[in-house]
C-alpha cells in the first residue's frame, strides 16, 4: 500500500491529458501531474514518486525530492507567517509545509527564519505538517549504534554541555563542546561519530572518529587551500552554506570567522569574486 509523505514505487495505470494515474492501492488512483511526466514513463511500468496533498487537499504524486519525509527531521526556512494559523515552510515542493500555530511551542517565528522541525502525518486531517515540539517525534525504538559508527548529525540547539542534535533524522544526540572547535548553529549538518549510546537512548557524539586529532585550525586549512589553488579561491562572505561545507567541511559562520582572522593578519584580501592571498611585496 502506498504511504502518504514518503517515497513509493507505484505502477502506472493510465495516461490522461493532465498526467498519469498511478495505483495507490487503498489510497485509490493518484495523479502524477503532466509537468512531471517524461517520455520514458509507460503504462504498466513503475516509477518512484513522493505522495502528498496539493493545495486542495487532493493526493498527488511528484518526482521532486522534498527536504524531509514523514517521520524525519529537517531544517527548513519560513516563507510566510499567518497569525493564529501558523508558519509555512519551504520543504522543496510546490506546496509549502504548514507548521501549525499549536506546534510552534515557545518559539517566536518570523518570515526568513530557519528552524529544525519534525515532519509528521496528522492522524485527524491526514495532512502532512511540521512541529517544532521535537521531543514528541523522536523515534521510540532504541538506537543500536556501536562506538565510532558514522551518523548524520543535524544541530538544533545549544546547552551548557554541548550542541543538541538529531541523529540520522530520528534519534537524539549531544555533541559536547569539548568534541568540536567550531561554533555551530541550528541547521548545521555534517557526518559525526557515535561516542556512546546511553541507557535512555540518547547518543553522545564525536565530531571526528576516535583517535583522530585536528592538528590545525580552520584558518590554517583555508590558507593552505588558498596557496594550493595558486592564491585565489572563489568562496567569500557571500558563498552559500552548502558551498562552504563542501569545500571546507565547516559552517558558514566558522568560515567567515576564519577568513576574518586571516584578513586581520593581512594574509588575504576579500573580493567580490572570493579571497586572494596577499603577497609579501604588497
Amino acid at each position: 500500500m502506498a504511504k502518504i509523505g514518503t517515497f513509493n514505487q507505484l505502477t502506472i495505470l493510465e495516461r490522461v491529458d493532465h498526467g498519469l494515474y498511478l495505483d495507490g492501492g487503498e489510497l485509490g488512483n493518484i495523479l502524477l501531474p503532466q509537468r512531471y511526466v517524461t517520455a520514458e514513463m509507460k503504462v504498466g511500468g513503475s516509477i518512484e514518486v513522493f505522495i502528498y496533498c496539493d493545495s486542495e487537499d487532493r493526493l498527488v504524486a511528484t518526482t521532486e525530492t522534498p527536504k524531509g519525509q514523514v517521520g524525519e527531521f529537517a531544517y527548513l526556512e519560513v516563507v510566510e507567517v499567518k497569525p493564529n494559523v501558523g508558519a509555512f515552510l519551504d520543504w522543496g515542493l510546490s506546496k509549502d509545509l504548514l507548521l501549525p500555530y499549536r506546534e510552534q511551542g515557545n518559539f517566536i517565528i518570523n518570515q526568513g527564519d530557519g528552524l529544525v522541525v519534525a515532519i509528521y502525518l496528522d492522524e485527524h486531517t491526514h495532512r502532512i505538517v511540521a512541529s517544532a515540539r521535537l521531543h514528541r517525534h523522536i523515534c521510540p525504538e532504541p538506537p543500536t549504534y556501536a562506538p565510532n559508527d558514522p551518523v548524520e548529525v543535524l544541530i538544533y540547539g545549544d546547552s551548557p554541555l554541548g550542541y543538541k542534535a538529531i541523529v540520522d533524522r530520528k534519534h537524539r544526540g549531544l555533541l559536547y563542546h569539548a568534541e568540536t572547535h567550531e561554533k555551530l548553529e541550528e541547521g548545521d549538518r555534517f557526518t559525526g561519530y557515535v561516542k556512546k549510546v546511553r541507557s535512555g537512548g540518547k547518543i553522545d557524539l564525536r565530531r571526528d572518529p576516535a583517535g583522530y586529532q585536528r592538528v590545525e585550525s580552520l584558518a590554517d586549512r583555508i590558507y593552505k587551500q588558498l596557496e594550493a589553488a595558486g592564491g585565489q579561491l572563489s568562496c567569500n562572505d557571500n558563498s552559500s552554506p552548502e558551498s562552504v561545507r563542501e569545500h571546507f567541511d565547516c559552517s558558514k559562520k566558522a568560515f567567515k570567522q576564519a577568513i576574518g582572522a586571516l584578513y586581520k593578519q593581512r594574509l588575504i584580501r576579500i573580493t567580490e569574486a572570493g579571497i586572494e592571498r596577499v603577497h609579501d611585496d604588497t
